[in-house]
């Protein structure tokens, strides 16, 4: 068949004009105008100039408005002459004070005549002249506060049509869903190969895709599709960008929306969204739903933080529940959620059968960062010095956006620099300004503050050289970053566990600073708040939750399952006591420890201190020419320290 035959046939004929509601709207208002207009000039009639004459000298009328410009007046009939004037059908439709309007041959002929008949006939009637008198300001003094009115309505109406609580059905579909839908019509870009790392949680949602692909492969073994899996991991690690990679690879309907989208001021509205948006699922089954941040309604109910129960809340919670798993068949219907606070969601939703699997996509390891790496630097031009291993192991830590966000930054200062490609030294900076924030060499510091500056962190930098667990130093610098006026950056070791020798030599370095300014000084300073904060949450934790103390070994006080035990410690008032004194002696004896480490390397720890006051920023390079190579260093260490020059910041230590 040609292509022609099936194009539809217009004959000539123009295209019809499309029905338009607010149509109806102008049709009602013209029709109120015009009942306006008859009405108002029904209650008036002309009289010739004559016959006004006659009637005025008979009194029959009670006012008189002269309009001066144009020649007319408006005359008010008393009621005892109405019948004379009027006929008895007029009289019929007269509804208020009638009126008659004449036109004059001029004002001075008026006032001549009506002088002459106060002079002869004693008329009382009552004469007022109008320099102008214009109709339509008329029509719209009176019609006006109507119009606007009106249009404020119209307006208010179409918000709500448009973007307001209702979506786009308005007011009427308030409990309508607002998923947005994915299918094989909807050209989404993401697939599994853009998505680096996370092999683990790619595998399991990879299988849920293929059930969706291939059901017999599975199906005759016995085995049934997950009702739902929970995507759980810190922020940025990639949870909503594996949920676009699943809508980019499954063949199915896939819809997808916020907690948010269902919590609604009005009661009843949640619920209503949960039934309106598996009515949609079942409907395009099999399908995926996924729901981000999923916590926003899936918050563990009798635990509001208002201390009093959210009705709406846990209704919607309530609903979602019965739907994902209920007396209702949702077959071909599978949930995907993502959180990073699965502490707070209520235990039914995690449940088996709702949620059968929890994926836990954690922070990138050394491998998966390089994988992310090679993924976020595709669209950026690189030289050849950049080196994605070196660049993953400067970024311990650091999620998927953390590292999108490095390739980024690094791409704008090279921009700013006005290079052609992005190099090395870039990403270097890059990173050192996310981390420590952006250098403030402007900012005044007097030359006793930069003395105990570059004190202090001559401190840090010796003892995390000279202890064996402290983290491996990168770089130091006395250049004012963000709210630090100094920095050292490390580069801690990716450990799983961690001894108490470990936390032990990590508290030492961290109070090497205070150390140094009370030994060389002679004085302390506010800047070492951050390290103290840091030392004693470190040191609690050791004692409350790791059972790292000599008085109270073998004793956890925190409870990882999320339960809450009220307003009441765990713990009796003297057990309390005995906490602050445990963390007291920690703290008093990594403290002395560094104290009797500055001693005994006083003379370089000096040297170290006006070499940083001389140069404001060193490296590891320089510490090895001053105490000499660490005799404990690893691999991860020994290349650093070729790359010394070029080291990135990890975790800023002020």
């Amino acid at each position: 068949m040609d292509k022609k035959d099936n194009q539809p046939k217009n004959n000539g004929n123009k295209p019809r004009l499309r029905f338009n509601f607010y149509w109806i709207y102008g049709i009602v208002f013209v029709a109120l105008m015009g009942l306006y207009l008859m009405n108002d000039f029904s209650m008036s009639k002309e009289l010739g100039w004559t016959d006004f004459q006659r009637f005025t000298a008979d009194d029959a009328f009670s006012r008189i408005v002269v309009h001066n410009r144009k020649n007319i007046l408006e005359a008010t009939v008393k009621s005892d002459f109405r019948d004379r004037i009027f006929t008895p059908r007029e009289v019929q439709q007269l509804t208020t004070e009638p009126k008659v309007y004449v036109r004059i041959p001029s004002s001075d002929k008026f006032s001549d005549f009506y002088d002459k008949m106060v002079a002869e006939k004693h008329i009382s009637t009552q004469v007022t002249y109008k320099e102008s008198d214009d109709i339509l300001w008329n029509i719209l003094a009176s019609v006006g506060p109507f119009v606007i009115i009106i249009l404020l309505w119209l307006f208010l109406m179409r918000r709500m049509a448009g973007g307001g609580a209702g979506g786009a059905g308005g007011v009427f579909s308030v409990g309508k869903a607002r998923a947005q839908l994915f299918d094989k019509n909807t050209n989404v870009k993401v697939t599994f190969k853009d998505v680096a790392g996370l092999m683990e949680a790619k595998q399991e949602v990879e299988e849920i895709v293929e059930f969706l692909k291939n059901p017999e492969k599975y199906t005759e073994l016995g085995g049934k599709i997950p009702k739902g899996a929970l995507l759980v991991g810190p922020p940025g690690t990639g949870k909503t960008l594996l949920a676009k990679a699943v809508a980019g690879e499954a063949h199915v309907p896939f819809f997808s929306l916020s907690g948010s989208d269902f919590v609604e001021m009005f009661v009843g509205v949640g619920a209503s969204r949960v039934r309106d948006l598996f009515r949609q699922a079942k409907e395009k089954a099999p399908c995926i739903v996924f729901i981000d941040e999923i916590d926003a309604v899936g918050r563990a109910r009798g635990k509001n933080v208002n201390m009093t129960s959210n009705d709406e809340r846990e209704s919607t919670l309530n609903q979602l529940l019965t739907e994902m798993d209920g007396f209702g068949s949702n077959s071909g219907v599978i949930i995907l959620a993502a959180t990073n606070r699965a502490d707070v969601l209520d235990k039914a939703l995690l449940r088996a059968g709702r949620f059968d699997r929890q994926i836990h996509v954690e922070l990138p390891d050394l491998n998966e960062r390089k994988e992310i790496f090679n993924v976020h630097l595709r669209p950026i031009k690189i030289d050849s010095s950049v080196d994605t291993d070196f660049l993953a192991r400067q970024t311990p830590g650091f999620s998927g956006a953390d590292i999108a966000n490095v390739c980024n930054e690094a791409a704008l200062i090279a921009a700013r620099g006005g290079k052609r490609f992005v190099q090395k030294d870039d990403f270097m900076n890059a990173v050192d300004r996310i981390i420590g924030g952006l250098e403030k060499r402007t900012r005044i510091t007097t030359a006793q503050e930069r003395r105990s500056i570059a004190y202090h962190e001559a401190g840090h930098a010796s003892i995390s050289w000279l202890l064996e667990y402290a983290n491996p130093l990168v770089k130091v610098t006395i250049v004012p970053r963000g709210k630090a006026l100094g920095a050292a950056w490390y580069l801690p070791e990716e450990r799983q566990i961690t001894t108490r020798e470990q936390l032990l030599d990590e508290m030492c370095a961290t109070l090497g600073g205070r150390a140094a300014e009370e030994i060389f000084l002679g004085a302390i300073s506010t800047g070492a708040s951050n390290d103290l904060e840091r030392v004693t949450k470190q040191a609690y934790a050791m004692v409350t939750y790791f059972g790292m103390s000599d008085q109270l070994p073998n004793l956890n006080y925190y409870d990882s399952t999320g339960q809450e035990w009220g307003f009441t410690k765990p713990y009796s008032e003297e057990t309390a006591r005995l906490i602050d004194k445990e963390v007291q002696k920690i703290i008093n004896e990594q403290y002395d420890r560094a104290r009797t480490i500055l001693r005994d390397n006083a003379a370089k720890h000096n040297q170290l201190a006006e070499k940083l006051l001389e140069c404001e920023v060193i490296y590891s390079e320089d510490l090895e020419k001053i105490f000499g190579k660490r005799p404990w260093a690893s691999r991860s260490e020994e290349i650093m320290e070729q790359q010394a020059a070029d080291a990135s910041t990890t975790a800023p230590h002020a």
